[in-house]
């Protein structure tokens, strides 16, 4: 699932996301090893860090499994192993966010 298909009754703070109206190919560079594609990643990441709703997007993309972008600052790398802590260090369902607050901020 893209930004573009989640709807606003699904996830509200998308109306105040920072990356709304951004084009979308900044988030979701092709590759991550070329010069050109690390220059979009940090770009995008330097708008999710100005953005009051990065804990909703990330919380999100953990949630919903995205595998692919940048969503709340993180690749899919870092989302990679931000999974791997949540399973190791079992967090329920309803302490995710807590965690990720925890975490990253």
């Amino acid at each position: 699932m893209a930004l573009a298909d989640i709807t606003m009754e699904e996830e509200g703070w998308l109306e105040q996301a920072a990356c709304r109206g951004t084009d979308p190919g900044l988030f979701f560079p092709d590759g991550t090893t070329t010069q050109n594609a690390q220059d979009k990643i940090s770009e995008a990441k330097s708008v999710c860090v100005e953005c009051d709703c990065q804990i909703n997007c990330l919380e999100y993309a953990i949630r919903e499994n995205q595998d692919s972008g940048i969503w709340g600052g993180t690749s899919e790398i870092e989302r990679r192993q931000i999974r791997r802590d949540l399973r190791s260090k079992k967090v329920s369902e309803n302490q995710i966010q807590a965690y990720l607050v925890k975490q990253l901020f």
